[in-house]
């Protein structure tokens, strides 16, 4: 097994007062020549928006992009004619393809709103846009691993144009979790939402990440209570 660590306090960051937002990977004013990509995930934004506030419409083409809420409420409007809201444990991809306008408000007049924001590269390109929200219980992601987004739509996960899984964990302390790739080709990227866990004798804290190649499968142990995302993508 392979690995990198990306520790939270590494990543670059952009506040501008309506949006604080952290950058895994190179984005907008943040460049890292060593930080562009982990195999075919480009962007993990960790965003939080003011109340009343949001992106406004603006367009995007040929990519996956997975936003997942971790509290507050985000108000979607898009091309497609789509007027929706997106919550705590709800999971929303759209698929860009020929092109999609949207826009991205925080729902909320008095609460802020945290979510994160993931584009993985497509695996066909120019495909009809498309739009996939759902919500996923908590209760399925304790002490396992639950599928949020894969390209076979597995245990009711939304759909992406790319053979890439997204996986949510809710780790109780001193458990062990196996997550367990698709591909063996594939590289995962484990991501700390929240809590302390440990892998390979590496300890990951809070808004941690790690990219890991050539694994098959990784066991990991939570030190407290933690929220994690696998992000599980072709290296090329």
């Amino acid at each position: 097994m392979k690995s990198i660590i990306y520790k939270a306090a590494t990543r670059g960051n952009a506040n501008h007062g309506w949006l604080n937002s952290h950058h895994s990977f190179s984005f907008a004013g943040y460049h890292n020549p060593e930080r562009m990509h982990f195999g075919l995930l480009r962007v993990l934004n960790d965003d939080t928006v003011a109340a009343g506030m949001g992106f406004g419409k603006h367009p995007h083409e040929n990519m996956e992009i997975v936003s997942i809420p971790l509290s507050g409420a985000l108000a979607h409007k898009d091309s497609t004619g789509r007027n929706e809201v997106i919550k705590t444990n709800d999971v929303q991809i759209m698929n860009a393809g020929t092109g999609i306008a949207h826009s991205e408000m925080n729902a909320s007049a008095t609460e802020e709103v945290k979510f994160l924001q993931l584009w993985v590269f497509p695996k066909q390109r120019n495909i009809e846009p498309g739009y996939e929200q759902k919500t996923f219980s908590p209760l399925e992601r304790i002490n396992k691993v639950q599928t949020v987004v894969s390209p076979n739509k597995e245990e009711g996960s939304v759909w992406i144009n790319q053979d890439a899984w997204f996986s949510l964990a809710n780790l109780e302390e001193k458990k062990e979790i196996i997550y367990k790739q698709h591909l063996s080709s594939n590289g995962i990227y484990l991501f700390v939402i929240d809590g302390e866990v440990m892998i390979n004798e590496e300890v990951l804290s809070k808004r941690d990440g790690m990219g890991i190649t050539d694994a098959g499968e990784i066991k990991l142990t939570a030190n407290k209570n933690s929220n994690l995302l696998f992000i599980e993508v072709p290296m090329n």
